[in-house]
C-alpha cells in the first residue's frame, strides 16, 4: 500500500474532462502521461519521474499527471492504443507529444523544459510563442504539423587538431560547443592514421600543401567527436557579444526553431558556422554531410550504433568492510549480472574523517559511533562502476539507507538481502548524483600519468593495435609527440642508463626512424603500464604475460616495442623534459 500512495503523490489522476481542464491551469511544465483504463499508466517510466521530481526540486514548475483516454473527450485520438503516449503541457498549452517509452529523450526534454521555466521566471529569457498541438490519430499522416521527437538524430563528426589538443584548447573548444546547445554523443583521443586523414580531408587532397597537412594531422593527438543538434534551441543570449540591434531577430529565431523539423534546424544551426562565428574553426575541422558523417562515424566509433541509446555513467561504489569480508565474491556476481562493468577496484582502509563523510546520513543516529568504529576497523573495497543509466540502476539495486526503509519499500534489494545483525544500515553505498560520483572517484582513484614509448621498428598497424590495448585497458592518453629520439632527446627518457655498456645499442635503435612518446593517464598508471607491457624479453613474455604488449609485438630485448617509466619519481622527469607544458592531472603525485 506505501509503494501506492507514493505513486499518487507523484503522479495526479485525471479521468474526466472537467478535471483535464483544471489541470490545464497548471503552472509551469505538465508532463502527461496518456493510457488506456485496460492497459493502465506506463509504470517503466516512473521510476525516471521521480527521480526528477527529486533531482530537480521544482514543486511549483514540474507537474506529472496520469490522463485516462477512455473518459477524457479531449484524448479521443488515442484511445484504443497501446503504445505510450507522453505531452508535455506548459502553462496549459500542449506544446510537444513523445510516443513510446523512450526514458532518454522524456528525461532531455523534461529538464530542457524546466531550465526555460526557471530563465523565464528570472527574466533571462522571453517566453517562446510555442505552436500548440493539434491532436490527431497518431497512426494518421500529421502533415509536418506536430513536432516529432522520435525521428533519426542528426549527427556531425569533428576533429580538434594536435596543435590545438597540444595547447590545450580542447576544452575550451569542447565548452562552447556544449554552451550553444549541441550534445558530444561521444569522443575519444587518438593519433589520427595517415588513411584515415586522407579519408576524412579528401575534398582538398588536391591542394599543393596537402602532404605537409597529412604529416601534421598524424604529427600529435587529435580529439573526435559525434555531436548531435540536442534539444537546445540556439546559443544562449549573451554567450557571444550582445548586439542590440540583432537580438530581437534571434529571439524570433529561437522561438522559429521549436516548431521547425531537425532538417531544417540543421541549417540554421550548422555546427561548422557556428565555429567559424567563436574564431575557433582553425582549430576544429567538421563534417555535416550526412552521408560522409555516417561513414566515419563507423569508422572512427564502429560501434557507435549500439551505443546510440545508452547513458553509460560511472560511479563509485563501496563494500563495507563486514560485507567485503563476509560476501565480496556475491556482491561482485550480483554487480556483474546486473550489466556493470567494474573499471577499477581497490581496498581502503577509511580513516574516521573519510568514514565520517561517507556516513554523513546517519550522524544523528544513536549508532553512529559504533558505525564509525566498524568502518575504520578493515579494509573496505571501493568500486568504480559504469553501466547504462548506471546512477539511478545502483540507487534502485542497492536500496535505501536503512534496512527498516528497505524492507518496507525495496524488500527485494541488496540492502534487505546483505543486512547484518550488528548496524541496521545498508552494507552498501553509491554516489547520490553523477557530480558527486566525479569527486569521489577522484578522490579515492586519484589519476596518475606516466610515460609511455611506441619505439621505431612498431609498424603502424601494430601501433593501432598496441594503442586499442591501452585504451582498453582504461588508459587515458593525454599527450603525444611522434619524435626522432637523437642523443639528446633520448637522455631525457633513458638517462638511468646513459653509463651503462648496452646504451649506444639502445641510441642506434631509437635512432632506426620516429618513436611515439606518450603520456598515459589512469589511476595506478605507472604499475598498470608496467603489467601491461610485460617482462623486457620478449620470449620471457610470451611464457609468463602472453597477453602482454612485449609478447605480442615485441623482436628482442633491444626491440621489444614499448618502453616506460619504472616509477612516479621517473615518470614525471621524463614527462616534464620532454613535453614541458604538461601539468599533471593530480599536481600532489610527485
Amino acid at each position: 500500500m506505501a509503494g501506492k500512495k507514493r505513486e499518487i503523490q507523484l503522479q495526479a489522476v485525471v479521468n474526466s474532462q472537467s478535471l483535464w481542464d483544471e489541470m490545464l491551469q497548471n503552472k509551469g511544465l505538465t508532463v502527461i502521461d496518456v493510457y488506456q483504463a485496460w492497459c493502465g499508466p506506463c509504470k517503466a517510466m516512473q521510476t525516471l519521474f521521480r527521480k526528477l521530481k527529486n533531482e530537480l526540486n521544482e514543486d511549483e514548475l514540474l507537474h506529472f499527471v496520469v490522463a485516462e483516454a477512455d473518459h477524457i473527450v479531449t484524448l479521443q485520438p488515442f484511445r484504443d492504443k497501446c503504445e505510450p503516449v507522453f505531452l508535455f503541457s506548459v502553462n496549459g498549452k500542449i506544446i510537444a507529444k513523445i510516443n513510446g517509452a523512450n526514458a532518454p529523450l522524456v528525461n532531455q526534454k523534461i529538464i530542457n523544459l524546466v531550465n526555460e521555466e526557471k530563465k523565464i521566471a528570472a527574466g533571462e529569457m522571453v517566453r517562446p510563442q510555442y505552436h500548440e498541438i493539434v491532436f490527431v490519430d497518431p497512426e494518421a499522416d500529421d502533415g509536418g504539423e506536430v513536432l516529432n521527437e522520435s525521428v533519426d538524430q542528426l549527427y556531425s563528426i569533428a576533429i580538434i587538431k594536435p596543435d590545438a589538443v597540444l595547447n590545450r584548447k580542447s576544452l575550451e573548444i569542447k565548452q562552447k560547443i556544449i554552451k550553444a546547445g549541441f550534445v558530444i554523443e561521444i569522443e575519444d583521443k587518438r593519433v589520427l592514421t595517415e588513411q584515415q586523414v586522407r579519408d576524412f580531408y579528401r575534398r582538398i587532397a588536391d591542394q599543393p600543401d596537402f602532404e605537409d597537412f597529412v604529416l601534421f594531422m598524424t604529427s600529435g593527438l587529435s580529439h573526435i567527436l559525434v555531436i548531435s543538434q540536442g534539444n537546445e534551441e540556439q546559443p544562449a543570449l549573451g554567450e557571444t557579444e550582445s548586439d542590440p540591434e540583432t537580438e530581437a531577430k534571434e529571439i524570433h529565431e529561437d522561438h522559429l526553431a521549436m516548431v521547425t523539423t531537425p532538417m531544417m534546424r540543421k541549417k540554421q544551426d550548422s555546427l561548422e558556422e557556428y565555429l567559424e562565428r567563436q574564431h575557433i574553426s582553425q582549430f576544429c575541422d567538421v563534417e555535416e554531410n550526412i552521408t560522409d558523417v555516417n561513414h566515419f562515424i563507423d569508422m572512427f566509433f564502429p560501434d557507435f550504433k549500439n551505443m546510440e541509446n545508452l547513458k553509460l555513467e560511472k560511479i563509485l561504489a563501496l563494500l563495507r568492510p563486514a560485507l567485503f569480508q563476509e560476501k565480496k565474491e556475491d556482491v561482485l556476481k550480483i554487480i556483474e549480472d546486473e550489466g556493470f562493468k567494474i573499471l577499477m577496484q581497490r581496498q581502503i582502509v577509511l580513516s574516521e574523517e573519510e568514514a565520517q563523510t561517507l556516513c554523513k546520513e546517519y550522524e544523528n543516529e544513536d549508532y553512529f559511533g559504533n558505525l564509525i568504529e566498524k568502518m575504520t576497523s578493515g579494509p573496505s573495497l571501493a568500486l568504480v562502476l559504469v553501466r547504462d543509466h548506471g546512477l539511478q540502476h545502483w540507487k534502485e539495486l542497492i536500496g535505501p539507507g536503512s534496512v527498516e526503509k528497505a524492507k518496507e519499500y525495496l524488500p527485494e534489494s541488496l540492502c534487505v538481502r546483505f543486512a547484518m545483525e550488528d548496524l541496521p544500515i545498508n552494507q552498501l553505498y553509491g554516489s547520490d548524483s553523477l557530480e558527486a560520483a566525479e569527486r569521489e572517484i577522484q578522490y579515492f582513484f586519484p589519476p596518475q600519468s606516466t610515460l609511455a614509448l611506441l619505439k621505431p621498428h612498431v609498424t603502424q598497424e601494430q601501433r593501432e593495435e598496441i594503442l586499442k590495448l591501452i585504451r582498453e585497458a582504461g588508459f587515458e592518453i593525454t599527450q603525444t609527440k611522434e619524435m626522432l629520439l637523437n642523443e639528446v632527446e633520448a637522455e631525457k627518457i633513458y638517462s638511468k642508463i646513459k653509463g651503462k655498456d648496452f646504451y649506444q645499442d639502445v641510441l642506434e635503435m631509437l635512432s632506426e626512424g620516429p618513436s611515439l612518446v606518450m603520456v598515459l593517464t589512469k589511476w595506478n598508471a605507472v604499475s598498470d603500464w608496467r603489467r601491461l607491457m610485460g617482462p623486457v624479453e620478449p620470449d620471457e613474455a610470451k611464457l609468463l604475460s602472453p597477453d602482454s604488449i612485449r609478447a605480442k609485438f615485441g623482436r628482442s630485448v633491444l626491440k621489444n616495442a614499448v618502453h616506460g617509466s619504472s616509477n612516479t619519481y621517473e615518470a614525471m622527469e621524463s614527462i616534464t623534459r620532454i613535453f614541458e607544458e604538461f601539468v599533471p592531472e593530480n599536481p600532489e603525485e610527485n
